[in-house]
């Protein structure tokens, strides 16, 4: 059966996909060394491959580094400024309510899966958390495509999720959401609708459960990257074009005695300028066991914010507290919508994750310590191409890529 290769156009720009398989994979939480180690401990012979046959490099994410923020980011082609997702969670100043961005209503720009469905491409979105599914798969069912979530399979409907029974798909039931099975089901279901003549044009997004838990070169990660790359073996073998890359990446975020390394951003502001003052951690989500809700940027409301500069210079002389934006500034340098932030906007250093106050995080979920995102020392994150690159990027590689380019590459960058 042919496949589409009619060019589409979204949000100013133009994809020119091939009239072969695309995939596209988010591996969530991959920081380079994940590939890097499994590489070098023979984990990864198929992405190996891949990486001298066509491209593999490094691209910048959007900030916070955070998994909705980054999945907009990819699956439209624009920053968070375009988007309008700038955390997980945030104070919606329309109704004053601390809300999750679950829904599709924030969203502020199509997707480029709904472009390639209306272009003739079968698409389908398959991700591991359900919280992407219901952001970013909005439309697309209409159209013809397929979307659903490995932590919910075991519920899609055709009229709901564009297929029946989607556990029968590779004959395995719901696996467990905080696990690496998560991630290689979503795999796996990609490549069984290919095999099935029921997509060519996918976007499959896992989940960093692994990535939280493990070290790089620990055991459980080597064989989590193993079976990843299996399942890259077999679209590569379909002729699939495949591009990966990651919404972030992932640190440890503990002091010397295994402990998380939180500064509590709300109690160290109250202590000091009382208590008209509201920290917004974005990294919050229904995955408590992840990261306890500890990441690596807050957002601060002030009911005074002629206080700002004030406040901001007091945080920028704290330990481990690196960046300070007011919210102007925030949404200038950080690509951010500036309705959807705070007054200010903090950062830490690498080993250094952010609070609210200690009653709102719960860290006795956090067995073996925190590993966690959100900040500048997880923005870089690898880039993947199973095509050579054509001269124009080959020079866009060169320059200053963006993890929301890897659909652009993957259409547009073959040789």
């Amino acid at each position: 059966m042919s496949i589409s290769n009619s060019p589409f156009e979204v949000n100013g720009r133009r994809y020119h996909p091939p009239a072969k398989p695309v995939v596209v994979i988010c591996i969530d939480g991959c920081a380079d060394e994940y590939l890097s180690t499994s590489i070098a401990h023979g984990k990864m012979p198929h992405v190996a491959q891949m990486a001298k046959v066509g491209y593999r490099g490094f691209v910048r994410g959007a900030l916070p580094s955070f998994t909705n923020v980054n999945n907009s980011a990819i699956v439209t082609g624009m920053p968070p400024s375009v988007t309008g997702i700038c955390g997980n969670f945030f104070l919606n100043p329309d109704t004053g309510e601390e809300v999750m961005m679950n829904s599709p209503e924030f969203l502020r720009c199509e997707t480029i899966l709904t472009s390639a469905a209306k272009a003739g491409r079968k698409v389908a979105f398959i991700t591991a958390k359900e919280k992407l599914r219901t952001v970013l798969g909005d439309g697309l069912v209409e159209l013809g495509g397929i979307a659903f979530s490995s932590e919910k399979v075991d519920e899609a409907s055709l009229a709901t999720h564009g297929v029946d029974h989607a556990e029968q798909i590779i004959g395995k039931a719901r696996p467990e959401i905080y696990s690496g099975d998560a991630s290689v089901y979503v795999l796996e279901a990609g490549v069984a609708l290919m095999e099935q003549g029921r997509a060519d044009f996918l976007y499959l997004s896992l989940t960093d459960y692994m990535q939280h838990k493990f070290a790089p070169d620990e055991p459980e990660s080597l064989e989590f990257y193993a079976a990843l790359d299996q399942q890259i073996g077999r679209m590569l073998e379909l002729g699939a074009v495949v591009a990966a890359t990651a919404d972030h990446g992932m640190n440890a975020k503990n002091k010397a005695d295994g402990s998380p390394n939180v500064i509590y951003v709300e109690s160290l502001l109250k202590q000091h300028f009382g208590n008209d003052i509201k920290v917004i951690c974005p990294i919050t989500d229904p995955y408590v066991v992840h990261h306890g809700a500890l990441g690596s940027l807050v957002m601060v409301h002030l009911t005074e914010p002629h206080s700002a500069q004030h406040i901001q210079q007091f945080l920028l002389q704290q330990d481990g507290i690196t960046e300070v934006y007011d919210r102007a500034t925030s949404a200038r340098k950080l690509e951010l919508a500036p309705d959807r932030i705070g007054d200010l906007t903090v950062l830490c250093g690498r080993d250094f994750v952010l609070g609210r106050t200690p009653e709102d995080h719960d860290l006795s979920v956090l067995n073996g310590g925190l590993r966690s995102h959100g900040g500048r020392y997880e923005e870089m994150v690898p880039l993947l191409v199973s095509e050579p690159l054509n001269a124009t990027y080959r020079s866009k590689a060169q320059a200053d890529p963006r993890n929301f380019d890897v659909f652009d590459f993957a259409c547009n960058g073959s040789a």
